[in-house]
């Protein structure tokens, strides 16, 4: 019998180790949205997947949808946002991205929208110095409405229209007040 096999970029956003050399693998994938994945042998030295399959990584993946769930198949490696990242600031902004995504992002349903709104984010975060809070909050904020938890009435239009980039300048106390109070808001909503 011949399992349906998908190819796709994903982000690993997690790890879970098991039995002595195998893990399963939490991917934020383009087509598929979120999902776990078991690879075999990969925490073995001879294996060449290992380095691919850290958490933070940017990858394209062949998937094989089997009985039991998602396997990995071949993995080829992109970039790692952790690694790439210059300064302690930017992990931390990097982190936090990945962990609001395992927060809000759950099941096997498309989200090409977020996915790529979320990594060329990724990719600006690494360049931005300065006002971490309030880029977080804006990249945090900018998810949570395209994911629908936020209504688009309630976001500052500075907000919307200021690339990220840019945030850093337009940055206010006032608008970082803003922007916390509205997530904190949406997330007691929604009870994640």
């Amino acid at each position: 019998m011949a399992y349906a096999t998908y190819i796709t970029e994903a982000l690993v956003c997690g790890t879970m180790h098991r039995n002595t050399a195998d893990s399963s693998y939490l991917l934020f994938t383009r087509e598929a949205g979120m999902l776990f994945a078991a690879a075999k042998s990969v925490r073995e030295e001879r294996s060449r997947q290992r380095f691919a399959l850290q958490d933070f990584s940017l990858i394209r993946i062949t998937l094989i949808r089997g009985k039991s769930g998602w396997r990995v198949g071949s993995v080829e490696s992109y970039e790692n946002f952790y690694a790439a990242a210059t300064d302690k600031a930017a992990r931390g902004s990097v982190v936090a991205i990945v962990r609001f995504l395992r927060r809000f992002v759950h099941g096997e349903e498309s989200h090409q929208e977020l996915y790529d709104y979320l990594i060329s984010s990724l990719r600006e975060v690494l360049t931005i110095s300065g006002a971490r809070t309030c880029v977080d909050a804006v990249v945090q904020l900018r998810a949570l409405e395209m994911l629908g938890y936020v209504s688009s009435s309630v976001v500052p239009s500075i907000v919307r229209t200021t690339a990220l980039p840019l945030i850093p300048e337009v940055c206010s106390p006032a608008l970082v007040t803003t922007i916390e109070r509205i997530i904190d808001s949406s997330v007691s909503a929604s009870h994640l």
